[in-house]
């Protein structure tokens, strides 16, 4: 189930308020600017799909977006306890960081978690299958996928070459709780 957990600053280890209803998230990150939406597959995704079969289900879906916030660009990440370099792609997200485009997640399958750090406080994003996530370019954020990760999940771009991180150099990060199964 989707969660959000927000915390103070002051108090990394205790949030102010945790959130599971998909209405109550989207309004509290909407109200931060950030956008939270549910999307169903227009078909079955099977285990194993290829990515074009797995933005083919989405396709109405990925256009609307792509048309209302000019994305160029889509592609398909997975992510799971096999892959070679989760331990390495766990670290660098887990750092700090913005991006000068939007990071657009949607998750197909698993789940993960991004924090948000807007103002004085953490916003910990726990996205689940069919949540989509869009965290607005220049936002202090982390993305933690867990020790053992088992993801997918479709990525919209404003740029065709993808993202890049801009590290802020903060430990913020490692303050707060990750990510657990």
């Amino acid at each position: 189930m989707s969660r959000l957990s927000v915390y103070h600053l002051s108090n990394p280890q205790s949030p102010n308020k945790v959130l599971s209803h998909f209405e109550d998230i989207a309004s509290t990150l909407d109200a931060v600017g950030v956008c939270f939406e549910r999307w169903e597959a227009a078909q079955p995704v099977r285990p194993g799909a290829e990515p074009n079969a797995v933005i083919a289900a989405y396709r109405a879906q990925i256009d609307r977006l792509m048309s209302e916030r000019s994305y160029v660009a889509v592609d398909v990440v997975s992510v799971n306890r096999d892959h070679p370099q989760k331990a390495e792609l766990r670290a660098r997200f887990l750092e700090e960081h913005r991006h000068a485009e939007d990071e657009v997640r949607f998750f197909v399958a698993g789940r993960g978690l991004f924090n948000l750090h807007i103002d004085d406080y953490v916003y910990a994003v726990l996205c689940e299958k069919n949540d989509l996530i869009s965290v607005p370019a220049g936002s202090r954020h982390w993305f933690d996928m867990g020790e053992e990760p088992d993801f997918i999940a479709i990525r919209l771009f404003n740029d065709p070459q993808g993202w890049q991180a801009s590290f802020t150099g903060d430990s913020i990060a490692s303050q707060f709780p990750p990510l657990e199964y």
